[in-house]
């Protein structure tokens, strides 16, 4: 039994995909972060940084926190979404550390800029769109030649990615200005687990659809 601390942000959503894929059987603890839930001394121990998503492997007595090395860690465990062959293990490592480095950062501040501090610092406002497009016309052109953005088959990157994309309408983004990443993210949104993990923990917030 896995305990899941999050809330459904993009990041949160990245394990809750992860553990739906995998079928694992686990708990969610619901941490509102509107209301610094992430701030308590509870939630402290197990995540030092005060973010979410944190997990307990009660199977191991193993706490996690860090989207991307909770990914690495359940597909070690499960033996799966992480290709054993060492280029796509590598390629997935790649595209994993994209969103971490890239993806993540830049579509938080673009959300920050443009979605909730709108034509308050227009440098910071264009500079994160601008950013934001251009890390889709990276996924776009990679999307070209490859079903996923690691390789041909979905992996922990496609999942650490997908709930970022969907958020295109915070971002300003025409998904259809980009029909290599739309024919990916509707790809993906059709898979049920896709589905269930968007509403971990429950939620009223609607898939955006292109």
């Amino acid at each position: 039994m896995i305990d899941l601390y999050t809330w459904f942000t993009p990041n949160g959503r990245k394990v809750s995909l992860m553990l739906e894929e995998c079928e694992l059987e686990y708990t969610t603890h619901a941490i509102d972060i509107a209301n610094d839930e992430q701030f308590t001394p509870e939630f402290l121990k197990i995540s030092p940084n005060n973010k979410i998503p944190a997990i307990v492997d009660n199977d191991k007595g193993k706490s996690l926190m860090e989207s991307g090395a909770i990914m690495m860690y359940l597909a070690d465990k499960t033996g799966k979404f992480w290709p054993t062959d060492l280029e796509n293990k590598w390629s997935t490592v790649e595209w994993l550390m994209f969103q971490m480095g890239g993806v993540g950062p830049m579509f938080g501040q673009c959300h920050h800029f443009t979605k909730y501090n709108p034509d308050k610092a227009p440098y910071a406002q264009d500079r994160y769109h601008d950013e934001t497009k251009r890390l889709y016309g990276v996924m776009n052109e990679r999307l070209s030649k490859s079903g996923f953005l690691a390789c041909d088959e979905y992996t922990i990157a496609d999942m650490a990615v997908w709930p970022w994309i969907a958020r295109f309408d915070w971002q300003s983004v025409d998904l259809n200005e980009f029909p290599n990443v739309r024919r990916w993210y509707l790809e993906i949104l059709d898979r049920p687990a896709t589905r269930r993990g968007w509403n971990v923990p429950e939620n009223e917030q609607e898939i955006p659809m292109p």
